[in-house]
């Protein structure tokens, strides 16, 4: 899940903005979107937001032309064990550094709004930062160490995008399209959080994008970490067939997910990109205690599964070991079956049929 890119609304206290592209000016609320400087700007959130090692929390946004918006989690691991959450053996991001480093450095793929032929600049881009380690579910805070050394996580993504989502909610009260969107770790993301989106824009061309979060996990995999993460303290419960309180999420699978969630919103499309043989999501599975090389027919037969049981569900399947496309430099030219990724994913934003696309002879 690694990539290069409660119940209680966090209150804003004079959220500041630096305007990190463009020389570091500060703004208060007052002057927020839609002026926001040219650029990528860090909107710093306070009140109980927080990443997983005791870090400040902020999230990002670069300005659009149009009243569009991409609401887009990033991805980077998870932790549910003391030996992935330790110091030593992280298979996480546990702060913003990273996301800080590649704005001031330069993003890659869609993230380079300068790049001539992205299609994605009419739009206000929203990055909704991971640092938690609960594939922005979380609402916990949990000790993996001992008496002698305490090692203490703050899993709190849905804390964190509960805040984020509240500011594009004061922000957008009516915007034209909303793209829900994220990789790896931040597509799981992206589909736990579409069906609030979906709810609040009620009447709004929504549409989810899943890039590489196939949901491929082992049989014990959510016994293991929901517990820890606290993962359903934010779920969609309007959805009477995700409502924690009478559903046990631990028995869900993906496919559940976007069958409930795509029942309940017939009119929205969910989608998602996987490679056929993703690196990344094979490593995490064996972390897990799978069989890496069981796991690209297990993609295949989950992708097969959603469409049987969700209709407005698409996908884009790659040949080769990627892990995210809408990160990398490849994504303008990234193709299979005969179609650009690009274009099929223009297709899905703007809220077009974009059809199924699968790589030729890579099922195993």
């Amino acid at each position: 899940m690694r990539s290069r890119f409660t119940a209680l609304p966090v209150a804003f206290a004079l959220p500041v903005v630096l305007a990190l592209a463009c020389g570091g000016t500060t703004q208060t609320e007052a002057n927020l979107t839609p002026s926001l400087p040219k650029g990528w700007n860090e909107i710093s959130t306070g009140g109980d937001t927080i990443c997983a090692r005791g870090t400040p929390y902020s999230f990002f946004v670069n300005p659009g032309t149009s009243n569009k918006v991409l609401i887009d989690f990033q991805g980077g691991g998870a932790c549910w064990t003391k030996e992935s959450c330790s110091l030593a053996g992280s298979l996480f991001f546990d702060s913003i550094d990273t996301l800080r480093e590649q704005v001031a450095n330069g993003f890659p793929g869609i993230y380079d709004r300068d790049r001539a032929g992205n299609p994605l600049t009419d739009a206000f881009h929203v990055v909704v930062p991971y640092c938690t380690g609960d594939i922005h579910w979380g609402n916990a805070t949990v000790d993996y160490g001992d008496a002698t050394t305490p090692l203490v996580i703050r899993h709190r993504g849905a804390v964190n995008a509960r805040a984020v989502l509240d500011w594009v909610y004061k922000n957008f009260p009516k915007p034209e399209q909303v793209t829900v969107m994220g990789c790896s770790a931040g597509s799981y993301g992206s589909i736990y959080w579409a069906p609030d989106v979906a709810r609040h824009y009620a009447g709004v061309d929504v549409q989810q994008f899943g890039d590489s979060g196939a949901g491929v996990v082992t049989d014990t995999f959510f016994h293991d970490s929901f517990p820890q993460w606290n993962a359903t303290s934010l779920a969609p419960d309007f959805i009477p067939a995700l409502d924690p309180k009478t559903v046990d999420w631990q028995a869900l699978s993906i496919v559940d997910l976007y069958s409930r969630v795509g029942a309940f919103f017939p009119h929205m499309l969910f989608a998602q990109f996987n490679d056929s043989t993703d690196s990344t999501q094979s490593f995490f599975y064996t972390a897990m205690g799978g069989n890496s090389a069981q796991w690209s027919a297990k993609m295949f037969a989950t992708m097969d599964a959603i469409h049987a049981s969700t209709p407005n569900f698409r996908s884009y399947i790659g040949k080769g070991d990627q892990h995210c496309v809408i990160p990398n430099d490849d994504y303008a030219t990234f193709t299979s079956g005969g179609v650009k990724f690009v274009d099929w994913f223009e297709k899905l934003r703007q809220g077009q049929d974009p059809g199924n696309v699968e790589c030729e002879g890579c099922r195993p």
